[in-house]
């Protein structure tokens, strides 16, 4: 099998799943169903932002006993049920959680970390490459779904009938293309051997050198990366997770503009995710975490003075925001690869990404926290920028274990 079959599977794969990331365009007529604010809502958000890195971690390890085409077509089955079981929630929040929440995280968390595995194999050659095209369609996922969802919400007479719909479309889409995923030959082409703890270019360790996760997990540089990907994830996630809302309160975008607002955060998703990786293979990971800190902590300090009443300001902000965003997801497999070779990638690198669901509950959760108690995101935007210059700190004392 072509490799470029298989990174075609996983970008599918990923776009269906990348529809999580337009959760905000059902955030607002969820509020209005359930007469609950920003906060009561978003808890399914942020629960199935947790579950994720959960299940993630759990399908690093399964992979080891059923490969990569079993993970990724439960997950995908599981991911469209969640979705689809969310149309039964009916008047109970309760209910939206546990399907929303904890059934969708948990499809896509094991659909999510099968293509990140088998993927790079077929790459050794371009390593961060590879990573970005695994991650790519999560991005872009979300600015082909958003159109469509508000379509549907339109016609179905809301966002439960939307997710029913949607539901059944992503559980053939997503397990479909799994049945295309395959680890490579032991030899696939293009296949360079480096030295393991290497942060450069062409690093791309063997299998045979690699670190095994218990080993990884006893160096201080696990938990470097562990708190560099929470802290990138946590950044983004603050605009996701109320993007439309955002794009109204500080772009003063009309509702139209809003929801373009929510495709570019998807188009600026994506584009980091193929840019800041491959970027990665020539400058190094560190390099590229230290570069992308700095430019988050601009855009965050810049958003509520700026972009407040201009709109193609807060674009431009929050692009660059999102860009970074994305490719820490494209460059993190990246890092963890270069530093404890690709032979157990799947399982250390999906422990970090147990990262990103903690950062739900961080910059996210406290921009919706502030957002209904005083009607503003400034606070927020400011103590998040603060953040991201604090953490710039821990790319700069990397070094390879």
């Amino acid at each position: 099998m072509s490799r470029w079959v298989v990174a075609g599977a996983a970008v599918v794969m990923q776009a269906g799943l990348g529809s999580f990331y337009s959760w905000s365009v059902f955030r607002g007529p969820l509020s209005d169903l359930y007469g609950a604010g920003i906060t009561e809502v978003n808890v399914a958000f942020f629960l199935a932002s947790f579950v994720f890195t959960i299940a993630a971690f759990g399908g690093g390890l399964l992979m080891r006993r059923f490969g990569p085409r079993a993970v990724g077509v439960a997950g995908g089955v599981l991911y469209g049920l969640g979705v689809f079981l969310s149309s039964f929630a009916g008047e109970s929040l309760l209910v939206l959680y546990l399907t929303y929440g904890v059934v969708v995280g948990a499809g896509l968390g094991l659909g999510y970390i099968a293509p990140i595995a088998a993927l790079p194999g077929w790459f050794p050659d371009r390593p961060g490459l590879a990573y970005g095209i695994a991650v790519f369609g999560f991005g872009a996922g979300s600015a082909i779904n958003v159109p469509v969802a508000e379509a549907l919400i339109s016609s179905s007479g809301g966002p439960l009938g939307a997710f029913g719909i949607l539901g059944l479309a992503y559980g053939v889409l997503v397990g479909g293309a799994a049945f295309l995923l395959k680890n490579p030959p032991k030899e696939p082409a293009g296949h360079k051997p480096a030295e393991v703890g290497v942060e450069a270019p062409s690093a791309a360790p063997s299998a045979a050198l690699a670190w095994s996760f218990r080993r990884a997990v006893r160096t201080w540089q696990w938990y470097a990366l562990w708190a560099i990907f929470f802290l990138n994830v946590s950044a983004g996630l603050a605009i996701i997770s109320d993007a439309k809302a955002m794009a109204a309160s500080i772009g003063g975008a009309s509702a139209t503009l809003a929801s373009a607002f929510v495709v570019l955060v998807a188009v600026a998703d994506s584009t980091g995710r193929l840019f800041w990786p491959a970027l990665s293979d020539r400058i190094g990971q560190s390099t590229v975490f230290l570069t992308m800190f700095l430019l988050q902590a601009a855009a965050f300090s810049l958003l509520p003075l700026l972009g407040a009443g201009s709109f193609v300001v807060f674009c431009a902000l929050s692009f660059v925001a999102l860009s970074c965003y994305g490719g820490g997801f494209g460059v993190m497999p990246a890092f963890v690869n270069a530093y404890y070779g690709s032979g157990d990638v799947g399982t250390i690198y999906a422990s970090i990404m147990f990262a990103s669901g903690i950062a739900g509950f961080g910059a996210p959760l406290l921009l919706a926290l502030t957002a209904d108690a005083t009607g503003s995101y400034g606070s927020a935007l400011y103590a998040t920028a603060a953040l991201m210059f604090l953490g710039a700190a821990i790319p700069l004392a990397m070094r390879p274990p």
